[in-house]
């Protein structure tokens, strides 16, 4: 321990994404920081074997970047080399919202656009090179160790092979194993009542796949880096995103509610054709070189409430898809996992000047509460108006105003810049009810459907 690293040792459980942004954080205040992952990854492994989304597009929203940046200065410009474009998120995006396009003009909100495989790769080699950092790849955790007080001071582990289990001492330990984690169990053998977890279904399927983009200087190059097509509930039930990433490539998502985007390339491009945003099918129809496609089918928006558990023990702390796993149609999970983060480098760095762990985990469980509520209604309540008969006020009402705010944003740029602003997370939802949006939203026409069907 040093006066810079107050704390000998923490542990990580689950070497994913979330895994591996909260390992950063805890390298600046842990003398050791220990990450135990089930599979057996290393530094070349790109997105995780057990990331259900991983073979998907993924959106790092703007907060998340800035985020990222921070963590790891040069990793934009790095991914950049490799070919991930960044681009304004108004100029570079063809987007279909469900009253028209929306303006293609400059928002001053830089984004970039990549795979997982190729994020995670990074960002793992550069966790694992920091001197703090151990990886016990292909170990799973069994379980809680609890000193005399009460408090979290180790978990039991199960390296493959070994002759039996392994307890790991910790000042301090994080879960970070994704939607699978064992701590609701882990807590109710310590007697520890967790309140049920809540479920949102999301009744989405997404099918993807990696093919060839045009170079920059072909004549083929298009005018965007995203071409999407939002979903939009009821009107709108089937979606998809094309996104261009590293390597002169596509990654292109199709989603459909209620109906499953086929796997095979003609079903697949025939889905494509049906939508209204014509850009996906071009592209999909110009391929020559494409990579296997995926189905993923389990996006349900759940929530652990460990906020709300009375007496959470101290030493422990949850993060990730661990607490709150959202549908990814909406491109947070990412950007909410970084600021988790953040919050807890936050807490640290005041923590440690006194260097005094006790009283912080249960501090920071409610505060993650609190940065999850925003994130969690914007998805709930869009995936709750597909079936909107007997859906909360709070659902109905931001479903009649996000109508009306769609059909003033696709001829207003300002309006459109606060709204990508919000949906970047760089600006409070509070920003679209400002009066100057508010007026233009109430007085915009009710009148008129969305046609926008893709089915």
């Amino acid at each position: 321990m040093t006066a810079d690293r107050p704390w000998d040792k923490a542990v990580v459980i689950g070497g994913s994404y979330a895994g591996l942004v909260t390992a950063r954080v805890l390298a600046d205040h842990f003398g050791e920081v220990v990450l135990v992952e089930r599979d057996p990854v290393d530094e070349d492994t790109g997105a995780h074997p057990g990331a259900p989304q991983g073979y998907h597009a993924h959106a790092l929203l703007a907060k998340g970047g800035e985020i990222l940046e921070r963590l790891f200065p040069g990793l934009r410009e790095e991914l950049r080399a490799a070919g991930a474009p960044v681009f304004d998120y108004g100029e570079g995006i063809d987007f279909l919202l469900p009253a028209g396009l929306a303006p293609r003009q400059h928002t001053g909100i830089p984004v970039q656009s990549f795979t997982r495989d190729e994020l995670e790769r990074r960002l793992r080699r550069k966790v694992l090179t920091l001197p703090e950092v151990t990886l016990m790849p292909s170990t799973s955790c069994t379980g809680l160790i609890r000193d005399s007080s009460g408090r979290v001071s180790g978990v039991t582990c199960e390296p493959r092979g070994a002759a039996g289990p392994v307890e790991l001492s910790a000042d301090l330990v994080v879960d970070a194993s994704g939607r699978s984690s064992s701590l609701t169990d882990w807590l109710g053998a310590m007697g520890i009542a967790v309140p049920p977890k809540r479920t949102v279904k999301a009744k989405v399927t997404y099918t993807s796949m990696i093919f060839d983009r045009p170079e920059e200087k072909h004549d083929g190059h298009p005018d965007f880096y995203v071409a999407y097509q939002m979903p939009f509930a009821p009107s709108v039930s089937r979606a998809g995103v094309l996104l261009a990433v590293e390597r002169n490539r596509w990654t292109c998502s199709l989603c459909g509610f209620h109906d499953q985007p086929p796997t095979d390339d003609k079903g697949y491009l025939a889905f494509a054709e049906s939508l209204k945003n014509p850009h996906l099918a071009q592209q999909i129809a110009r391929r020559t070189v494409q990579e296997p496609t995926y189905r993923y089918t389990n996006v349900d928006n759940q929530w652990r409430p460990y906020h709300a558990v009375k007496h959470w023990p101290d030493r422990l702390v949850a993060v990730g898809d661990a607490v709150c796993v959202f549908n990814p149609v909406y491109g947070q999970g990412l950007t909410v996992a970084a600021m988790e983060a953040e919050l807890l480098q936050g807490m640290l760095a005041r923590a440690g000047a006194s260097a005094r762990l006790d009283g912080l985990a249960g501090d920071f469980q409610k505060k993650l509460g609190r940065l999850l509520m925003g994130p969690w209604t914007l998805s709930t309540n869009s995936d709750l108006m597909w079936t909107p008969s007997g859906q909360p006020l709070a659902a109905r009402f931001a479903h009649w105003y996000n109508t009306r705010l769609f059909r003033v944003a696709v001829k207003d740029a300002a309006v459109w810049a606060r709204f990508a602003r919000v949906i970047n997370m760089v600006a409070s939802p509070a920003l679209l009810f400002h009066p100057a949006v508010a007026l233009k939203v109430l007085t915009a026409p009710a009148a008129g459907s969305l046609d926008m069907e893709g089915s």
